[in-house]
């Protein structure tokens, strides 16, 4: 009788869940796929879905409901303040205005631009910048571990504490796994507010566990802030010696630019911790005088429209002459496979440098899918970086626009992930940029994708396979 129960209990909530999974879902396809395996295979299905099938996150905005009158007061402030920095014309996107209303902000001048190439350039400068903190830290980093470079940012940031600075610590439940209890305590006991993301926590997510904050920066007094791919750990500055060298970029901003990662990191904390810190809303111009024209991008799963999708789209279809991408994870979507498809047909010289060897076996047979995908047209090169692990999220198009941030070329960026992305039009910097990125490709093989069609039965289905777990990766 009690197994009679849960067996319709099952079938009900299957056919429940594929009627939410056909009014909700992104593509026809993923409603076709979840509508069958809902209803086939509900014992196993259900629970899936509702833990990893959802497309969108829920609550983040209305938890600002509560408190609007002040959260327009700091959205309005930081724009007029904003406004003399603007950049209002850019003959090099032609679709700009696209572009700004992606971002919520313009691009900013007044901005002085370092690129910081692997973990320990990255980590002495935001030690640095944390020495010279007067007012506020702000910390958010996808995995925090309490090793020797976890440790030494511990230390650095109860310094910051008992020198009066305001410091708030933001990370990632799931990715910062390991963080002991112990590790928070110490940071509690010296003054330093921290938190979890809490992404589970309103009324419909309890059981959602899909959408990370996969965000990295650092945001000192509202005018310097710290943009990309590492996170804390000892394997980010290559001494787990089952990775070897751990090849990463961030970048420093110093400027305006800073302030629109500040009012990114003040949504999430007020989401994580219901408070509002007290910040510094003034931009300032970097103390150089350099003038280097920046955008923060923010990307969430809450926007109301694919902001990480759409702003790659529009940066390869911008191309003209060059298309450099570094990512660990290559697995697009078709919007940006017909993007790059294009680019190539423009005679825009495309390269990707990914993985030799990657860190999960179920992206990397996925990537395989889709650089194979992108065969036939020519012009298209892949590379395989061999000296260590590339974890890198950077992007060159033509001779003066560069990107760095946190954002891979997956559909968990794309959609599912919450991440910070910086766009720099600037002919010195993307220079830098060219010239790591050779550096990069002297270290990596040429890898021609084609090989797959000549490859075995199980090979082949094996690939094929793994693309369809795309939407999950």
């Amino acid at each position: 009788m009690v197994v009679a129960a849960v067996v319709v209990l099952f079938q009900i909530m299957g056919f429940l869940s594929s009627v939410h999974a056909v009014m909700t879902a992104r593509t026809a396809q993923g409603a076709i796929a979840w509508s069958i395996g809902l209803n086939t295979f509900p014992y196993l299905a259900v629970p899936m879905y509702w833990v990893l099938g959802r497309r969108n996150f829920e609550g983040y905005v209305e938890a600002w409901n509560g408190r609007h009158a002040e959260v327009a007061r700091f959205e309005t402030t930081m724009r007029e303040r904003l406004e003399p920095f603007a950049v209002e014309t850019v003959e090099r996107f032609p679709d700009y205005e696209a572009l700004k209303n992606l971002a919520g902000t313009p691009l900013l001048r007044g901005n002085d631009v370092t690129l910081l190439v692997d973990g320990e350039a990255t980590f002495e400068s935001i030690f640095r910048g944390l020495e010279a903190a007067e007012h506020t830290a702000l910390v958010q980093f996808y995995i925090i571990r309490d090793d020797g470079l976890g440790r030494r940012l511990k230390d650095a940031l109860i310094a910051c504490a008992n020198r009066g600075v305001d410091v708030y610590v933001l990370f990632d439940e799931v990715g910062s796994l390991g963080l002991p209890k112990s590790y928070l305590a110490d940071l509690e006991a010296a003054g330093v507010r921290q938190s979890e993301f809490n992404t589970t926590q309103g009324a419909h997510n309890r059981f959602q566990l899909n959408f990370r904050n996969h965000r990295k920066n650092v945001i000192v007094d509202g005018r310097v802030a710290w943009i990309g791919g590492h996170n804390v750990g000892d394997e980010y500055l290559g001494l787990d010696p089952k990775v070897g060298h751990w090849r990463d970029t961030h970048v420093r901003i110093e400027g305006p630019a800073a302030q629109v990662a500040q009012v990114m990191f003040l949504g999430d904390w007020y989401w994580a911790a219901r408070t509002i810190p007290e910040l510094e809303w003034q931009p300032q111009a970097a103390a150089s005088g350099a003038d280097v024209e920046v955008m923060v991008l923010p990307i969430a799963p809450t926007d109301t429209v694919e902001t990480a999708q759409l702003s790659f789209v529009h940066a390869l279809n911008a191309a003209r002459d060059r298309i450099w991408i570094a990512t660990p994870y290559f697995v697009p979507d078709q919007a940006v496979l017909a993007a790059l498809r294009l680019a190539a047909l423009r005679g825009v010289d495309v390269r990707v440098i990914v993985p030799e060897k990657g860190d999960n076996p179920l992206v990397d047979l996925a990537a395989r899918w889709y650089a194979n995908e992108l065969t036939d047209v020519d012009g298209i090169r892949f590379l395989r970086y061999t000296d260590g692990f590339p974890h890198q999220k950077v992007m060159l198009i033509d001779g003066d626009v560069a990107t760095v941030g946190s954002p891979n070329f997956d559909n968990r960026s794309f959609r599912l992930q919450f991440e910070i992305n910086s766009i720099i039009v600037d002919e010195a910097f993307a220079g830098e940029v060219e010239v790591m990125l050779e550096n990069d490709m002297a270290q990596a093989t040429p890898w021609d994708p084609s090989d797959l069609k000549s490859a075995g039965f199980v090979r082949r289905l094996t690939v094929s396979a793994a693309r369809l777990t795309a939407p999950l990766l």
